[in-house]
This record gives C-alpha cells, sequence and structure tokens, in this order.
C-alpha cells in the first residue's frame, strides 16, 4: 500500500506538472528533480508561508540571502572538510555502494561517533548479492569544484552543504547594521548541495534542495527555554497549514549520537509511506560556531549587551527545515482517492476521484474561473473576474469540458475555489462560488467576491 501511494503520488505529480525528473529527455540524473509550473506555485507559496512567520510577524527576526559559493575557511572552521563524511562500505562482487550505519541499523546495530576507529562489519554481507563487503572508509559529502581558470589547490570551493554558514559569518554586519538585540534571529532560505550516496524516496532526499533555516541568537543561560520555544512552533506551523496532528510527532536524539556541535536535537517527524522521516529539526548549537569562526578568522564575534556591558558569546537555537521535505508532506497529506467518486454529474458519478486538499494559503491556485461555456456575454464576465482576482492571488481560467470535469481536474490539483459564470450571472450579476472540501455552492454577488475569497484565504 504503502509502495503504491508513492507511486501514485510520483505519477500525480509529473502528469500534473508539479515535479518532473531533472534533464528527462537525456535519461535523468539520479535524484534531481525540476518543479513545473504547478510545483513552483506550490514551492513559492510554502516558502513564503514560512517567511510570512519567521520574518515578517516578528519583530526579532531579519533576513538574509547568503552566497552559495563561500570561502573555503569557512568550511575548515565548520567542521565540514574533516567531519562531514559518511560511513561507505563496497561489495567486492557486485560493486554496489552502501552506507555502513545503514547496513548496521538493519541489523540492529548502532554506529559509534565518527571520530572512532571504523568499526569491523566483516559478518554482514551485501544485501544485494550476499558478496563480502570492504572495510569501512569515509566519504565526504561537499560538492567540490574550481574558482578561477587554473585547477590547482588554491582554486578550490565547494557548493554549500548548508545554508547556516552563511548566517554566522554574517553574524557582525547584521548586528551592526540591524540593530537588533539578543535574542534575535537571522533567517534564510536557500540551495544547497550533498553529495548524498543513497538518496531516494523521490524528492526527500536528494542531491540538490533548498532549505529554510533560521539561527536564533539568545544568551547563555536562557537556550533551554528558548529551544522549547521553537520546537513548539515547528509543530504549531505544520498544524496551522492543515497537517494532520497524528501523522506528526517528535523525536528526541539520544545523548550518544548528537552531533558534536548540539546540546539537544529534536525532529519534528512526519509519518510518511515508508515510515517516520525528519521533517524540521531543532537544535540547540551552543556558541560552537561563533567561537570556531573567530578562532578561525581572528574576528571577534562576541555580543555586547549596550544595557548591562555584559559581553558573551551567544548560544544559537536552529530550526531548519528542508523546503523540499516540506513540499512532499503537504502532498502527501493533502492526497485522497475517493472510490466511486463525489461529484454528481453523469459523465464522472461512480468514477475515483483524487483531491489534493491543500490548506488555501499555500494551495498553487486559489480560485478557478469557469464560464458555462465559451459564448459572450459569459466570457466578458469571467474575463472581467479573473481580471480582479489574479492581482491577489494566482487564478486558474478553465472553459473546456463539462463542469463537472473541469471541477475534478481542480480538486486533482487543490485548487480551494471554483467560480461558475452562468446565464443568470447575466441578469443577477451574481456567480456560484463551489467549495472544494465541502462540496457546497453559494451565490455571491459579482462585486462581493474578492471579499468572499480574502475572507476564506
Amino acid at each position: 500500500m504503502s509502495e503504491k501511494l508513492m507511486d501514485d503520488i510520483v505519477s500525480l505529480a509529473k502528469r500534473r506538472g508539479f515535479i518532473f525528473p531533472s534533464s528527462e529527455i537525456y535519461g535523468g540524473l539520479g535524484s534531481v528533480y525540476d518543479y513545473g509550473p504547478l510545483g513552483v506555485a506550490l514551492k513559492n507559496n510554502i516558502r513564503r508561508a514560512w517567511w510570512t512567520a519567521i520574518v515578517q510577524q516578528r519583530d526579532d527576526i531579519v533576513g538574509l540571502d547568503s552566497a552559495i559559493l563561500m570561502n573555503s575557511k569557512v568550511w575548515e572552521a565548520s567542521g565540514h572538510l574533516k567531519g562531514f563524511t559518511d560511513p561507505l562500505v563496497d561489495c567486492k562482487s557486485c560493486k554496489r555502494r552502501f552506507r555502513a550505519d545503514h547496513l548496521l541499523e538493519a541489523s540492529a546495530m548502532t554506529m559509534p561517533g565518527m571520530k572512532e576507529k571504523p568499526i569491523e562489519i566483516s559478518h554482514i554481507r551485501c544485501p544485494e548479492c550476499g558478496g563480502e563487503l570492504t572495510d569501512i572508509r569515509q566519504f565526504n559529502l561537499m560538492f567540490k569544484t574550481h574558482m578561477g581558470p587554473v585547477e590547482d589547490e588554491s582554486s578550490v570551493a565547494y557548493l554549500r552543504p548548508e545554508t547556516a554558514q552563511g548566517i554566522f559569518v554574517n553574524f557582525s554586519n547584521i548586528v551592526q547594521t540591524s540593530r537588533k538585540k539578543i535574542p534575535f534571529g537571522i533567517a534564510q532560505a536557500g540551495k544547497s548541495f550533498r553529495n548524498e550516496i543513497t538518496p531516494g524516496n523521490f524528492i526527500f532526499r536528494t542531491r540538490e534542495f533548498e532549505q529554510m533555516e533560521m539561527e536564533f541568537f539568545v544568551k547563555p543561560g536562557t537556550d533551554d527555554e528558548w529551544f522549547e520555544y521553537w520546537k513548539n512552533f515547528m509543530m504549531d506551523w505544520f498544524t496551522g497549514l492543515g497537517v494532520r496532528r497524528e501523522k506528526l510527532r517528535f523525536y528526541e536524539h539520544p545523548k550518544e549520537k548528537l552531533s558534536h556541535y548540539s546540546k539537544r536535537t529534536v525532529d519534528l517527524e512526519y509519518e510518511f509511506p515508508w515510515g517516520w522521516g525528519e521533517l524540521w529539526g531543532c537544535a540547540n548549537r551552543t556558541d560552537f560556531d561563533l567561537k570556531q569562526h573567530a578562532q578561525h578568522s581572528g574576528q571577534d564575534l562576541s555580543y555586547r549587551d549596550e544595557t548591562t556591558g555584559e559581553k558573551y558569546v551567544p548560544y544559537v537555537i536552529e530550526p531548519a527545515l528542508g523546503l523540499d521535505r516540506a513540499l512532499l508532506t503537504f502532498l502527501l497529506d493533502a492526497y485522497e482517492v475517493i472510490e466511486g467518486g463525489r461529484t454528481t454529474t453523469t459523465e464522472s458519478n461512480k468514477e475515483q476521484e483524487t483531491v489534493l486538499r491543500f490548506h488555501p494559503s499555500i494551495a498553487p491556485v486559489t480560485v478557478a474561473i469557469l464560464p458555462l461555456n465559451k459564448k459572450e456575454p459569459l466570457m466578458k464576465i469571467a474575463q472581467e473576474i479573473r481580471g480582479v482576482l489574479n492581482k491577489r492571488w494566482a487564478v486558474a481560467y478553465d472553459d473546456t469540458g463539462s463542469i463537472g470535469r473541469r471541477y475534478r481536474r481542480q480538486d486533482e490539483i487543490g485548487t480551494p475555489y471554483c467560480i461558475t459564470v452562468d446565464f443568470d450571472s447575466i441578469n443577477d450579476h451574481a456567480v456560484t462560488i463551489r467549495v472544494r472540501d465541502t462540496m457546497k455552492q453559494e451565490r455571491v454577488a459579482i462585486d462581493q467576491v474578492a471579499g468572499f475569497i480574502a475572507g476564506k484565504v
């Protein structure tokens, strides 16, 4: 059932223009995807909803857009050059490559910390062919490139594996220019790149992805309180946008599995078709990052309280969310198949129907305008309504096929409201608005349509 659900989601995503395999005409590129017209609209709406809640509606968080390419010393200071690795093994027979920790977890074993010597896994066989596995070796996940015309060690650069470091190296710049006082945060959304060995589950784990990260700087001693605040924020944000509470849970990382910089990490997980998976992580990074960059750069990255004169290196609470995973979550959670259908038109009765129940604020199309036929003056009225509404919302226009079929097309892409312009509209200057989730229809005066939609969205 789970495998079928993912197959159905992948099929729907491509058929309706949400997500396409990248470079498909050339056979594609492993675990890399392009977002089509509906996908990019959904992605933009999710990012906007996050930005609105994190930055726009608060006075203690500012935004940033740091560069993807950074000085290599940034990654030396952050520990990514030495420690951002996965433990790999190869099968000596079939030559397949695996992450050792995944194989060990499957064998009900635990993986020691990355700083310990590689453990013996000679008693584990290749899950594909049963062959013997090589010893564990470490593989750095950063994509390496070169800047300039000469490819030597002095020109080495890396595609960033996370957006957080761009925030830390700009800490002093933002303190000086924004005049924010602790506690305050810096947020940004942008692309990150990781050379994952075992990507998969559609867009859940890919090599190129977009992160929405926020670093919240606090006074040491207040970090536990702020951690709880942002942990609860994560849950409230998703449920506020319609994700079912019973499909979400918190996972507390045990101390022995915490990242080297973390005092505490909690993941908000979603129950995906293959099981529970990380959706939004909240980490108490302490003062690790600012101290590391201060040490390696020689710059003072401490904070001085202008009121008390106290000087200290702030602690950091980091709620980090993957935009692609968020989109997959909203897509899965909104997906519903209704056997036997729910529309009452003759040609669609008793057929299976698909509905995407997106929250109106993130739906890729907010309103669809459906003139009953292609004749004037219905077309004229429909176009006039479209001209008013598309200044504020994403509007679709569909005048092809029966009204029942058109309703179904909009249901399948998650459009919350459909406006039908019929022959009565000529005389009563009103239209019928149909609500996706309830299928209820309401007659609304044309000059009140925008207000009606605004009240719902």
